[in-house]
């Protein structure tokens, strides 16, 4: 249990400017890339965020030399110190995305093996397909249950995946880069941080080229080169702003984003009534009256993500008339608005599919965070509830989502941390 609980005074609404953060996806996935180069490495807007420090501390342990400088957003990586190969559950319990150390450290030195991932529980996040792409690239695998073991001199193939799968997609990319010969990715995911750490493996001499399509073309190399790279912004911590000042009738510029990557999310505020301009890096939101339902279908990029599905969903508690939101990527993403239905929304959930009927007010409650994104939905809630709102559990929030706290502080919001005692 977390040793501090965080408290809302909501009703309040947002107004100011804020930045963006580094993007947690891409740093996640850039992180165990650094593996695969014979030199040092600079990367630059690395969010200060609980994920980052879990991956550093896996590669320390992996024998690599690491600098994190949180007030510079700089993380220096010398990985040529590195000779283990394994990484225990201790460190992968923590962490979702420490599957990509698989990848990484099969086409580093031919071998690797990872325990089973932890993270968020929000549903089933199956690994067969990363499995069939080491496989097609030439890798024993060996799936004991609580630890993967790859191994094996690996060369390109052609690799069709039986559904988008963007940590398949990133591990395959990973495996890849170093392999002998060339690599085709078809039905790949299309989202910007496998656009970035494509970018990024390019910057070290890679040749990897069609992210952001659904076809993947990667020439493997013998050597890849130090580089400097810096990491694009959060999108889902963008969107997450938006949404914030939205619900709270708000009026909010975020700098530093990409207005690009947010248009199904542009979209829907439109729809619901919320006025959203854009310019080269900055996105204003503001609304003027009350907020009409929509409806909300997660899909993989460029549809709307389900990692905005939770704030998302908790905005519409308030909107006027009835919503429907069809969750399609993760079976167990609702876990929110129980919580959220003890702030005094009215919802039915139904399989994957949820129903919302906006009420008139939400009120202060003590309410428990689940997993990450749930933590923000909870924090959309408070903002937008009368009263105090208690949420437990709020070092979820801390794995993605950069002192958000201080960002929506210094926009108006009274928000602040109450430490308990462990008898508590």
């Amino acid at each position: 249990m977390d040793d501090y609980r965080l408290l809302i005074n909501g009703g309040i609404p947002l107004s100011g400017d804020t930045c963006v953060s580094g993007g947690k996806n891409t740093s996640v996935a850039v992180i165990p890339a650094v593996l695969l180069c014979d030199e040092p490495c600079v990367l630059d807007n690395i969010p200060d965020i609980e994920d980052v420090h879990v991956l550093i501390d896996i590669m320390n342990a992996l024998g690599a030399k690491v600098l994190y400088e949180p007030e510079k957003k700089r993380l220096t990586v010398d990985p040529r110190p590195v000779s283990q190969d394994t990484v225990p559950y201790a460190f992968t319990q923590k962490l979702r995305a420490s599957y990509y150390l698989l990848g990484a450290l099969l086409g580093r030195q031919s071998r690797a093996q990872v325990a089973y991932p932890g993270g968020c529980s929000i549903g089933n996040r199956p690994f067969d397909q990363h499995i069939k792409a080491f496989r097609a690239l030439g890798a024993e695998v060996e799936d004991r249950g609580a630890m993967i073991t790859a191994q094996g001199n690996l060369r390109g193939a052609s690799i069709v995946f039986d559904r988008i799968t963007v940590g398949g997609t990133i591990n395959a990319m990973l495996a890849a880069a170093k392999a002998n010969g060339k690599t085709l990715l078809y039905n790949a995911a299309r989202e910007p941080h496998i656009v970035d750490v494509a970018n990024f493996i390019n910057s070290m001499g890679g040749s990897i080229k069609g992210a952001g399509t659904d076809t993947i073309r990667i020439r493997g190399v013998s050597h890849l080169h130090g580089s400097t790279y810096t990491v694009i912004p959060d999108q889902i911590e963008t969107g997450t702003l938006m949404i914030a000042a939205a619900a709270t009738r708000g009026d909010v510029t975020i700098h530093g984003c990409i207005p690009t990557h947010m248009e199904s999310l542009t979209a829907k505020l439109l729809e619901m009534g919320v006025l959203v301009s854009e310019s080269d890096d900055a996105i204003r939101v503001r609304t003027v009256g009350g907020h009409r339902a929509v409806n909300i279908k997660t899909q993989e990029y460029p549809g709307f993500p389900t990692d905005l599905q939770q704030p998302m969903s908790a905005m519409l508690t308030m909107a006027k008339g009835t919503s429907i939101v069809n969750e399609t990527i993760f079976e167990t993403r609702f876990k929110h608005l129980p919580e959220i239905a003890r702030m005094g929304a009215h919802v039915r959930i139904l399989d994957q599919t949820a129903v919302i009927e906006g009420v008139s007010e939400l009120y202060g409650a003590p309410v428990t965070a689940t997993d990450l994104r749930a933590g923000a939905a909870l924090v959309v809630a408070g903002l937008m509830a009368r009263g105090t709102t208690e949420i437990f559990e709020p070092g979820f929030i801390a794995r993605g989502y950069e002192h958000l706290e201080e960002k929506l502080t210094a926009l108006g919001a009274q928000i602040r941390r109450e430490y308990v005692s462990p008898q508590e």
